[in-house]
C-alpha cells in the first residue's frame, strides 16, 4: 500500500501540464490580494496563520475531517436495523448538522490551503493542486447531500456524503504528504543554537548595513544583520521557517529582514512575523559587539 502511493504521488508530481494553469490560477490570486489594497498584509496573515503561530489550514482540515466522519457514523448508526424510530430520526438530525459543520470547515480549509498553496513549486505545486481539486470535488459532494437531505431523500444524502468522505480520504492522504515529506506548513528555520558562552564570529566593520552576512557556530548557520542607524546587531537562523529560504540572500528594509523566495518580513528586533507567509517567528539570538568582534550566544536576545 506504501509502495503504491509512493508510486501515485510520484506520477502526479511529473505532470508538468498542470504548471500552466496552476499559474495562471496563481496571478488570479495575486490580482485579489492586492485588489484588497491596504487590506491586503492582515487578509494574507491571517489565512497564512501569522496571528495563531502555524497554518490555519491544517486545524481546519482535520476539523473538516472529524465532522463528515461523524456524519458518516452516525448515518451508519440510523441504518441499523432493530433500532427506536425516535434514535433513527436524531441520528439522521445530528447527521445533517455535523455535515452542515464539516462543509463550512472544509470551504474555510480551501480559502486557507489555497493561500499556502499559492508559494509551492514544481512537484509540491502538482501534488497540491490535485490535493485542492479532490477537495473541491468533496465539498460539492457534501454540499450536494445536505440538500438531499433537506429535500427527505436522506438515503440518497447518505451515500453521497459517503461517497465525498472517500473522496476526502484520498485527498488527505496527498496533503499528510505534503507536511511530512515536503514539509509544507512545518517551521524549517532550521537547527538552533545551543552554545551558552559568548562566542566571537565577526569583526563588526566587516557587516554592511542592509545586508545579512552568513557565519556559523559549532555547525549552525546563523545570518547577522544591522537593526538600524544606531549599529545595533541582530542574529537569526539561517533558514526562513516557512520553506527554509536562505535568509543570508535576504535584505533588511526599513527595520524588516525579508525573505529572498516569498518575501516574508520579520521584526529585526524581535523575529516576530510582520508579513506572510510565514507564520512561524525566526529564531533570534544574544549578541554583543566585543573589542571590535561581534559575539553571540544561545537564548532569546533581550
Amino acid at each position: 500500500m506504501q509502495k503504491r502511493g509512493a508510486r501515485l504521488l510520484s506520477f502526479i508530481g511529473r505532470q508538468e501540464w498542470l504548471d500552466r494553469p496552476s499559474y495562471r490560477f496563481e496571478h488570479l490570486l495575486s490580482y485579489a490580494f492586492n485588489a484588497l489594497g491596504g487590506a491586503r498584509d492582515r487578509v494574507s496573515n491571517a489565512l497564512n496563520g501569522v496571528w495563531l503561530g502555524h497554518p490555519v489550514h491544517p486545524p481546519l482540515a482535520s476539523l473538516t475531517s472529524g465532522a463528515i466522519g461523524t456524519t458518516v457514523g452516525l448515518d451508519a448508526l440510523s441504518l441499523l436495523p432493530g433500532r427506536p424510530k425516535s434514535e433513527l430520526i436524531d441520528a439522521s438530525r445530528f447527521a445533517s448538522r455535523a455535515l452542515g459543520l464539516g462543509i463550512l470547515a472544509n470551504l474555510g480549509s480551501a480559502v486557507t490551503g489555497v493561500a499556502d498553496w499559492q508559494h509551492t513549486h514544481e512537484e509540491d505545486r502538482r501534488i497540491g493542486a490535485v490535493h485542492g481539486l479532490l477537495n473541491l470535488l468533496a465539498t460539492g459532494l457534501y454540499i450536494a447531500s445536505w440538500l438531499q437531505r433537506r429535500r427527505g431523500r436522506h438515503g440518497r444524502g447518505i451515500v453521497i456524503s459517503a461517497v465525498g468522505y472517500a473522496v476526502t480520504a484520498g485527498s488527505s492522504y496527498m496533503g499528510g504528504a505534503l507536511v511530512f515529506d515536503s514539509g509544507i506548513g512545518i517551521d524549517q528555520s532550521g537547527r538552533r543554537l545551543r552554545t551558552a558562552d559568548w562566542t566571537p564570529v565577526l569583526p563588526v566593520e566587516s557587516l554592511k548595513n542592509g545586508k545579512p552576512q552568513r557565519v556559523e557556530v559549532d555547525g549552525v548557520g546563523l545570518v547577522l544583520c544591522r537593526t538600524g542607524s544606531n549599529g545595533d546587531i541582530a542574529a537569526f537562523g539561517e533558514f526562513c521557517p516557512h520553506l527554509a529560504a536562505p535568509m543570508a540572500d535576504g535584505w533588511v528594509d526599513r527595520g524588516r529582514l525579508v525573505c529572498p523566495w516569498h518575501g516574508s518580513r520579520f521584526d529585526v528586533c524581535s523575529g516576530e512575523v510582520l508579513r506572510g507567509p510565514s507564520a512561524a517567528p525566526l529564531p533570534r539570538y544574544q549578541t554583543r559587539i566585543n573589542d571590535g568582534m561581534i559575539e553571540l550566544r544561545n537564548g532569546v536576545a533581550e
